[in-house]
């Protein structure tokens, strides 16, 4: 794996190493040893899979606080999307500092997500596929998210968002409170 630091501190982007010959290739998606060598979080409690229909859908800004912050590993498997993530660390030196990144199917990239971020994606085809490695079990009590449009962050998307939930279009702007 080609593991890419990111300009937010803590994020990765992962590629695979392809081992091509006639049948196709070979790639390692993940290596508990690569990742903490790149002191990255190995754990895995769950994971998860996000099928999206429609072009233009919109998840997010979604995370769980503590106790039960979780690093994530999100991969898209089938159509594109663009992923974006917000540092939320207050003693972090990227607090609320945000990066987007294109994921596809075709280039199997990934963004390793770890503790303290926010995180959301817009689907730019239809029919998508998200893959998540989650390092902590969904905790309902500890789940947060506020509006993806909150002009404190004033996200640059490349396309509209068309579909979004009615739980994801009613969360508040970012507050540092909510954290807690």
């Amino acid at each position: 794996m080609i593991f890419t630091k990111t300009a937010l501190e803590g994020a990765w982007i992962i590629d695979i190493k392809k081992l091509e010959d006639e049948r196709g290739f070979f790639a390692r998606t993940f290596c508990q040893k690569e990742f903490l060598e790149h002191g990255l979080n190995t754990r895995v409690a769950q994971c998860n899979i996000s099928y999206n229909q429609k072009k233009g859908t919109w998840r997010g800004m979604h995370l769980q606080v503590t106790p039960f912050q979780e690093a994530k590993l999100v991969q898209c498997t089938a159509g594109a999307i663009y992923d974006v993530i917000i540092d939320l660390r207050p003693r972090s030196r990227t607090y609320l500092q945000h990066l987007g990144v294109m994921l596809n199917s075709q280039e199997y990239r990934m963004l390793y997500i770890p503790e303290g971020f926010a995180h959301g994606f817009l689907t730019l085809t239809e029919e998508v596929n998200v893959f998540y490695q989650m390092s902590e079990f969904y905790a309902p009590e500890c789940a947060r998210g506020f509006r993806w449009n909150d002009p404190a962050f004033a996200l640059q998307l490349p396309d509209e968002v068309r579909v979004i939930s009615e739980r994801d279009a009613s969360y508040p702007d970012f507050s540092p409170d909510f954290l807690r």
